[in-house]
C-alpha cells in the first residue's frame, strides 16, 4: 500500500460499487458552524524556537567578549568561529534530545533539568575539544565560565516565555490538527483508543466517517459520532479545516481502500493508514508514527510547514517587484480599456481556489459590459464578437491577467505559480470540467497561480476540447506532485517566452 500512484487512483473506481452520498449528520453541520482557529504549524513552530536558542547562544558569547575589558584590545576571530560553532552542536543536540517537540516546548518544567543536561553536555564538548586541539590558551576562562552561566541562563528565560507562548496557542486550538477517522468498528475504536492515550498529542478528533451503513458501523465510535460517510467526507472537508485522515481499515482490505482514497486523493490533507493492530509488518523505516501509534504514509499534503512559509515569501517578495516593474504597462493599460469601451477597467471573476474555496480573481475587463459572462459558462473563441479591440489585444498577450497581482500580494487567494484558477461554470464540449476529467479537482490542492506548468508547456487560451482541459489537469497534477521553490522559479522564468506562442490564447 505504500505505493499507490494516481493511476491507481484514477483506476480504483471499479473495485467496489459506488457509495451513494447520505449528507452530513447534524453533528457535522454543527462543526462546520465553529470556523477554526487559524493554525500554525508546530514544525515551522519548533524551527523558530531552535534558530531563537542559536542566536542567544552566539549573541552571549560575543556580547561576553565585547564588553569583558581583559578582551577589548584587538579582534579575535577564534572567539567568534568558538561562538557559531558552540550554538550549532547546541542547536543540533537539543534536536536529538528531542527538545523541540511540541510537548518539549509546552512546558519548561518537564525539560528544564533535560535542557541544562544537553547545554552542560556540548559544554564539556566544546572544553574538550579545545584541550585535544591545543588551544585552550588561546581562550579566556573567564570568558568561557560567564558564557556558560549567560547562555544557560537566557536559554531558560527564552524557554518559559516559549512555554506560556505554546499553551496560550493550544488553549486557543491553533496547534491542534484537527483529525477525521476513516471506518468505525471494533478497528476504529482501537484506533482511537490508541491514539487517545498519546501524552500531549496535538490531535482533535472531530469524529469518525465509515462507507458502510450496516450494523458493522455504529453511529457511536469510542463516544466519537458518525459525521457520514466516505463520499461526505468531501463535502464536509471543505466546509472545514481538516488536518489529518486516519484509516482504522485493514492493510490487507486494499481494494475497499482504494475505492475510499479514489474519492479522498483530491483533498490537500494528509492521509495516513494505521497499522498498530495489522498483523502484517513491514521494515521499520516504512513506518511514520503518530505518537507510539505506527503509520503508512498514503498521500501527503503536497505543500506544508516551511514550504508554506517559503512560497508564501516568494510570492509576497516577486509579485512586489513584479508589481513596481510592470506599473507603466498597468498604467498604459488601463487607459487603453478606459478609453476603447464605456464600463468599468477592471472585471471581476469568481473562480475555484484552494481546497474548492471560491475566490474573486481581477482581470482588466476585455469584453463589453453588455456581454460579459461573470461565470464562463460560453467560452470565448477566436474572431468573438464580444471582445472589445483592446481586449483582443491583451487577450493575446496576458495582459488582461496582470491585475491578478493584487489577489498575490494584497489578497494572498492567488500564487504568482500554479494550477490556473478556472471559472465556476467553465466548461469543454458542453461539459464542466470536473464532468470531463476524473479526479479534476485534485488540482486545487494547491492555491491557484498566475501561470503554471501548463501555460508554459503551451496549454493556454481556449479549452473547447475534453483533451485539452485533460491535459492541462495532467500537467497541473505533474506541478503538484513535483513542486519546489526552484520549480516555480524555472516557470515564472519561462512565461514571458510562453506568453509569445499566442495562436491559442483569443
Amino acid at each position: 500500500m505504500t505505493g499507490i500512484t494516481v493511476r491507481d487512483l484514477m483506476q480504483a473506481g471499479d473495485a467496489t460499487p459506488a457509495e451513494e452520498p447520505r449528507g452530513l449528520s447534524p453533528i457535522a453541520e454543527r462543526i462546520i458552524d465553529l470556523p477554526p482557529q487559524t493554525p500554525y504549524s508546530t514544525r515551522v513552530l519548533a524551527g523558530l524556537v531552535q534558530a531563537a536558542d542559536f542566536v542567544i547562544v552566539a549573541a552571549s558569547g560575543l556580547a561576553i567578549y565585547g564588553f569583558y575589558p581583559t578582551l577589548r584590545d584587538g579582534f579575535e576571530p577564534g572567539y567568534l568561529v568558538a561562538s557559531i560553532a558552540v550554538a550549532v552542536f547546541m542547536a543540533l543536540a537539543f534536536e536529538a534530545m528531542q527538545i523541540y517537540t511540541p510537548s518539549a516546548l509546552r512546558s519548561l518544567r518537564h525539560q528544564g533539568l533535560r535542557i541544562i543536561a544537553c547545554w552542560t553536555c556540548v559544554f564539556l564538548a566544546a572544553l574538550g575539544a579545545l584541550f585535544f586541539l591545543k588551544i585552550g590558551t588561546s581562550y579566556s576562562r573567564v570568558w568561557l565560565g560567564l558564557w556558560f552561566f549567560l547562555g544557560l541562563g537566557l536559554i531558560l528565560i527564552e524557554r518559559a516565555i516559549v512555554a506560556g507562548i505554546v499553551r496560550r496557542l493550544a488553549h486557543d486550538g491553533r496547534l491542534d490538527r484537527r483529525t477525521v477517522i476513516v471506518g468505525g468498528g471494533a478497528p476504529g475504536e482501537q484506533l482511537i483508543r490508541a491514539l487517545e492515550s498519546q501524552r500531549d498529542s496535538d490531535l482533535r478528533i472531530l469524529g469518525v466517517f465509515d462507507d458502510r451503513a450496516d450494523d458493522r458501523s455504529p453511529d457511536i465510535v469510542a463516544a466519537y459520532p458518525k459525521l457520514g460517510g466516505v463520499s461526505d467526507l468531501v463535502e464536509f472537508a471543505r466546509r472545514t479545516r481538516v488536518d489529518l485522515i486516519v484509516f482504522s481499515v485493514p492493510v490487507t482490505a486494499e481494494a475497499r481502500i482504494l475505492a475510499m482514497l479514489r474519492k479522498l486523493w483530491v483533498l490537500p490533507i494528509d492521509i495516513k493508514l494505521s497499522a498498530h493492530a495489522s498483523r502484517l509488518r513491514f521494515r521499520p523505516r516504512s513506518y511514520s508514527y503518530i505518537g507510539m501509534v505506527p503509520v503508512l504514509d498514503i498521500i501527503d499534503r503536497p505543500i506544508a510547514d516551511w514550504d508554506v512559509v517559503l512560497k508564501w515569501l516568494f510570492d509576497k517578495a516577486v509579485g512586489s517587484l513584479l508589481m513596481i516593474a510592470l506599473t507603466p504597462v498597468l498604467l498604459l493599460a488601463a487607459i487603453a480599456v478606459k478609453l476603447d469601451s464605456r464600463g468599468p477597467v477592471f472585471f471581476k471573476q469568481r473562480r475555484y481556489g484552494f481546497n474548492n474555496e471560491l475566490v474573486e480573481v481581477y482581470k482588466f475587463r476585455s469584453m463589453y459590459v453588455e456581454a460579459s459572462d461573470a461565470t464562463a459558462s460560453k467560452l470565448v473563441t477566436k474572431g468573438d464578437p464580444r471582445v472589445t479591440r483592446v481586449g483582443r489585444f491583451i487577450r493575446k498577450t496576458s495582459i488582461d491577467e496582470l491585475p491578478q497581482l493584487f489577489n498575490v500580494v494584497f489578497k494572498g487567494n492567488l500564487s504568482l505559480v500554479g494550477p490556473r484558477p478556472h471559472a465556476v461554470h467553465a466548461k469543454a464540449a458542453d461539459k464542466l470540467y470536473d464532468d470531463v476529467v476524473d479526479g479534476y479537482f485534485a488540482r486545487h490542492k494547491v492555491k491557484p497561480g498566475i501561470t503554471g506548468w501548463a501555460q508554459i508547456n503551451g496549454w493556454r487560451g481556449e479549452t473547447d476540447t475534453p483533451d485539452k482541459i485533460q491535459r492541462r489537469v495532467e500537467h497541473d497534477i505533474y506541478y503538484i506532485e513535483n513542486w519546489s521553490l526552484f520549480f516555480d522559479l524555472y516557470i515564472l522564468a519561462k512565461t514571458p517566452f510562453a506568453l509569445m506562442k499566442t495562436e491559442n490564447a483569443y
